[in-house]
């Protein structure tokens, strides 16, 4: 909730003082929906103390426009850091973040986060909740309202605007922690392992959710997860992440054709390579994987 809180006041400053320059140039545009190009350079994280701990190191990557990516690692291997990085939430100790030619130095527009918790206001309805950004940024309510009312429909909440989250499940709360990502339009998703803390058949039709939203909305998605079988599934690219500090250990393609079949042979060889990847160094450190 504390970085829901945030994100949510430092956000709506970016809005404010982007909301009416129109002269801003993006990277491309696929029928009018903006898409950007985001790389990390050299990225380490240190957090200081008596015994300094380096999290991440001499992180490189490029994401590609509309691309969606799974980033994989053992648990306490920096993934949920490497987001919050991306997100303008934290800043590296080196290197760089670029969306576009801009250096990501706070939460930006072009951003939007989905947490491993929903991080819903218990006293705003999920309408309010989803139109929180917008408010804060000072937009009209007719625009707000149009807005809102799209990305409720987009993931199937439209029936339930006006109730509170105790009144839904948490699969839905999460659809509704989507939405709020989603309202502002943004170019990049990062999502830190949302799916996390729902049952399984829960996950799966999620899963599934969030592809069929992925295809409709083009936006490059950045996904962290410890699951293989879930990043195998979604991700065109994934990222495997060695225990801390982390470090890229390999980067995996996946050419399976879309819409996915879960017991498809192909994806089911996928995954087998990246447990012999995990199976190569686990020998030396216990590694923490869902299987």
């Amino acid at each position: 909730m504390f970085h829901t809180i945030i994100f949510n006041h430092r956000i709506s400053r970016v809005f404010r003082e982007r909301r009416n320059d129109q002269k801003k140039v993006y990277s491309k545009e696929i029928g009018g929906i903006r898409t950007a190009q985001f790389k990390v350079q050299q990225v380490s994280k240190v957090y200081e103390g008596i015994s300094p701990v380096v999290t991440l190191k001499n992180i490189n990557l490029q994401f590609e426009d509309c691309e969606f990516i799974c980033i994989l690692g053992p648990s306490g291997c920096g993934k949920s850091t490497l987001l919050e990085l991306l997100a303008g939430l934290q800043k590296p100790t080196s290197g760089h973040i670029f969306i576009d030619s801009e250096e990501v130095i706070g939460p930006n527009e072009k951003l939007g986060v989905v947490f491993q918790d929903a991080s819903l206001y218990p006293w705003r309805t999920i309408f309010q909740n989803v139109g929180i950004g917008l408010e804060f940024a000072g937009y009209k309510r007719a625009a707000t309202k149009l807005n809102v009312e799209k990305y409720l429909k987009l993931v199937g909440l439209d029936q339930f605007a006006e109730n509170y989250p105790h009144q839904l499940s948490g699969g839905m709360r999460q659809r509704a922690g989507i939405a709020r990502a989603l309202v502002s339009s943004p170019e990049v998703l990062l999502m830190d392992e949302p799916f996390g803390a729902v049952d399984h058949s829960t996950r799966l039709k999620l899963q599934d959710d969030l592809l069929e939203i992925w295809e409709k909305e083009k936006k490059t998605v950045i996904f962290v997860t410890h699951d293989v079988s879930e990043a195998v599934y979604l991700a065109d690219r994934v990222v495997l992440l060695s225990a801390r500090p982390g470090e890229v250990l390999e980067i995996f393609k996946i050419t399976v054709p879309r819409p996915r079949r879960r017991n498809d042979l192909l994806l089911l060889n996928a995954q087998n390579k990246i447990y012999s990847a995990i199976y190569q160094v686990s020998s030396e450190e216990n590694l923490e994987y869902n299987i």
